[in-house]
Order: C-alpha cells, then sequence, then structure tokens
C-alpha cells in the first residue's frame, strides 16, 4: 500500500508532462483541379508537400486509384515506393481530357508562409509525365488562389473551406 501512495504522484506527474505535447493543427481547402483538353487515358495526379529544401515530405491526395499505375508518376514513386504508405483514404479517380474535379487536402496551419510548397505531378499512360505541372509556395495569398498548369493540368484553383 505504501508503494502505491508513492505511485500515485508520480502518475499523475507524467500524465501531466504528456498534456503539454503540443498538438498541431489544420486546415482543409477545397482544390479544384481543370485538365486542358488532351485526348487519351486518364491522368493519374499526386498532390504532395515539399518541404523548404525541396524533398517530399507528405502525400496528400492521389488521383488514380489502381496503384500498378503509381510507378508512373515517377519522382513521387521515388518517395512513395520505398515507404508504401496507407493512402487508401486519399484517393480518387483519375481525370480526363477537359474534365474538372474537386478534392479537399488538409494542410497542417504551420506549414503556411514557411516556405513549403504543394507540387501536383501528372502523368498519362503512353503519354508524358510531368514532375512540376503545378508547383507553388504554401503562403496565406496562394491557397486562396488560380494558378496555372503546364502538362496536364490547365490550373489548380484553392480556396480554404
Amino acid at each position: 500500500m505504501k508503494n502505491l501512495r508513492l505511485l500515485i504522484p508520480v502518475f499523475v506527474l507524467v500524465l501531466g508532462f504528456m498534456s503539454f505535447k503540443t498538438l498541431t493543427s489544420s486546415s482543409k481547402y477545397k482544390c479544384m483541379i481543370q485538365m486542358t483538353n488532351y485526348t487519351g487515358e486518364g491522368a493519374y495526379i499526386v498532390i504532395s508537400l515539399i518541404n523548404p529544401e525541396g524533398n517530399y515530405e507528405k502525400t496528400l491526395y492521389v488521383k488514380g486509384d489502381d496503384d500498378e499505375w503509381y510507378n508512373t508518376v515517377e519522382s513521387w514513386w521515388d518517395f512513395y515506393g520505398k515507404k508504401r504508405t496507407n493512402i487508401d483514404a486519399i484517393t480518387g479517380a483519375t481525370i480526363s481530357g477537359g474534365e474538372r474535379a474537386i478534392s479537399i487536402i488538409e494542410i497542417d496551419d504551420d506549414k503556411l508562409d514557411k516556405g513549403y510548397k504543394l507540387r501536383f505531378e501528372s502523368a498519362v499512360e503512353d503519354q508524358e509525365y510531368y514532375k512540376n505541372d503545378v508547383e507553388f509556395e504554401i503562403t496565406s495569398q496562394n491557397v486562396k488562389s488560380k494558378i496555372e498548369g503546364k502538362g496536364f493540368i490547365r490550373y489548380i484553383r484553392m480556396m480554404p473551406q
């Protein structure tokens, strides 16, 4: 019983320190992707968080749910293929030429205005691959704007939700 009395204050102290762990808040954004009028199969598009050093940090969304074709998004595959983290909850169908799609992506608030970027990579079967179809710094202004693409993506429009 005496040992139990000694353990209770230690247990309370440990719980107190654990409660000071900082939780990162995040915000959700609607992301509309408008495709160019190309012909061919639907495009696989990967939206990634890129850190200030230019390296992949996290996969935010994947348009294309057949993992057999993930390797066509070459640069991202070099990152994702090694880890093979579960992305089932962040995938959707491919988007074909001229179509548009809206996805909800979540970005940690501490990444805003800190040099992090969003990268949209696109690939179409038997056609080209664009590593930086759209890439922009995550700033307070950019998460409310329209940004032109360089490949299969005509533009993306971001909107805080």
